[in-house]
């Protein structure tokens, strides 16, 4: 697998005197124009997403809504959705674009607060503050909790790493097919296309 830029981690470990916080106090936090994560019980403040990010998690999104929508296979969520994937602590991640089969949500509902179990598909857009190591937990997290496919979408190398299990990835690039496979049947786009 391709190596991405390295950074210094802006991941926070809780010290010995630090009150661990709940799903439920991330959704009281006040909004101050910023977003946060809830990362075993620590909040973690992301900065607003770049322009080019946010087409790109845009134009994710729509063309997964599009096959979605038609095939009436579940519900796409957009950036900044929160899914709680483990508790005590707690943490609640938000993936750039997010898919839920429709089974699922028919037994469940659709709640109002976070989704309290991983999507079928998470989707991250790396960003150019974004380190290997951040973007490593999140997919190993995602996976962890259910999760039965991620998307690891690279703008600066135009690729997109499927990852079905921590030793089951794919790099795709150019001409390859972006493919839903038994998650998101008959979804394929090309690569290339999700970068002009």
């Amino acid at each position: 697998m391709e190596e991405r830029k390295h950074n210094q981690s802006r991941t926070k470990l809780p010290s010995a005197q630090q009150t661990l916080l709940t799903a439920e106090d991330l959704w009281k936090q006040a909004d101050d124009g910023y977003r946060y994560e809830l990362v075993k019980g620590v909040i973690r403040r992301m900065p607003l997403a770049g322009f080019e990010h946010g087409i790109l998690s845009s134009k994710i999104g729509s063309n997964l809504n599009k096959h979605i929508k038609k095939h009436q296979l579940g519900y796409v969520c957009s950036a900044g959705t929160g899914f709680k994937i483990s508790q005590n602590p707690d943490t609640v991640r938000a993936p750039d674009a997010a898919f839920v089969r429709k089974a699922v949500i028919d037994e469940r509902g659709i709640p109002k607060g976070y989704w309290e179990s991983a999507p079928d598909l998470a989707v991250e857009v790396i960003s150019p503050s974004d380190t290997d190591t951040e973007v490593d937990e999140k997919v190993d997290e995602w996976l962890i909790a259910g999760c039965e496919m991620v998307w690891v979408v690279n703008p600066r190398r135009e690729t997109v790493e499927v990852y079905r299990s921590p030793e089951d990835i794919t790099v795709l690039r150019g001409d390859d097919i972006l493919d839903g496979e038994d998650v998101i049947e008959g979804f394929q786009c090309r690569v290339r296309d999700l970068f002009v």
